[in-house]
């Protein structure tokens, strides 16, 4: 447990996520949102409890770490009046989130980081995971992260949201409305643009070939990191009770909201925040 001039922190793991208590983050200020940036550095994922945010101060909240984007770069709004908002509802399967991935990969500059808020949660079931992929590159052996240091991968988002996009069109995203969905290449290995460590940058559900190589070479190095990347030591865990917020730095994490919770009516709200060009280690 650590303590700050704003909030306590337990550590989840030695490396990867932590609680924060004693903090309203309805109320926080510039002061504060620092401190809770730099844990978020250090811990990469964050879960406070016992908040009572609503839309407006959500959005306010996340607008303390860069720019907000719109709810998604396909999937629309909550509202006219929230366009950051993206209300991730059990009911649309699109938006079921059950498959590991970073967030929005399929774009020239990914999300920097999300802010998750609990609206409406099961009593059990439900949970989410995230994956350290600072951690997972570096318990792999030298020559592999050697191998993977030189690599670049094809993300696409067509698969999963091509039909929506060709069925209700885009949003404005990046300065631009969305149109197509074509596939961006970003490094294997991301350097983390304010901390400089470096982290794996490919997930199951966008990241579809490695550049360069065979197609059976690609499939046997994704597959290997894929496997890598979700072996327990990596992972945390969270049970979301009412009230929770969750808050992750997208550049270094991938995650994956289970759908073992029956028919309940799950919802949840996301603001994103803007990010950059993912940079490979020496470009």
């Amino acid at each position: 447990m650590t303590s700050t001039t704003a909030f306590t922190l337990t550590r989840q793991s030695p490396h990867f996520g932590a609680h924060v208590t004693g903090i309203d983050l309805s109320s926080v200020d510039t002061s504060t949102a620092a401190e809770i940036r730099a844990a978020l550095l250090e811990h990469k994922v964050l879960f406070f409890t016992d908040q009572s945010l609503d839309a407006e101060r959500h959005i306010e909240f996340a607008n303390y770490f860069g720019e907000t984007t719109s709810s998604h770069p396909v999937m629309p709004a909550l509202d006219s009046e929230h366009p950051q908002i993206w209300e991730i509802d059990s009911t649309d399967p699109t938006a079921r989130n059950d498959a590991w991935h970073t967030d929005v990969t399929f774009v020239a500059r990914p999300p920097m980081g999300a802010v998750l808020r609990a609206v409406q949660v099961p009593d059990v079931g439900g949970d989410t995971l995230w994956a350290d992929l600072e951690q997972a590159y570096w318990s792999l052996s030298k020559p592999v992260r050697d191998l993977v240091d030189q690599l670049d991968a094809e993300h696409d988002g067509s698969h999963e949201f091509g039909d929506y996009l060709a069925q209700y069109g885009g949003n404005d995203w990046d300065g631009a409305t969305v149109k197509r969905l074509d596939p961006v290449v970003h490094p294997v290995v991301r350097v983390h643009p304010e901390t400089g460590r470096p982290a794996l940058f490919v997930s199951p559900w966008f990241t579809k070939r490695i550049i360069g190589v065979s197609e059976a070479e690609s499939r046997g190095i994704l597959d290997l990191l894929f496997a890598h990347l979700t072996k327990p030591e990596h992972i945390v865990r969270h049970r979301w009770q009412q009230g929770d917020v969750a808050m992750w730095d997208n550049r270094n994490t991938m995650h994956y909201a289970t759908l073992n919770y029956g028919d309940f009516h799950r919802v949840m709200h996301r603001v994103t925040i803007a990010g950059d060009v993912p940079i490979g280690i020496g470009r």
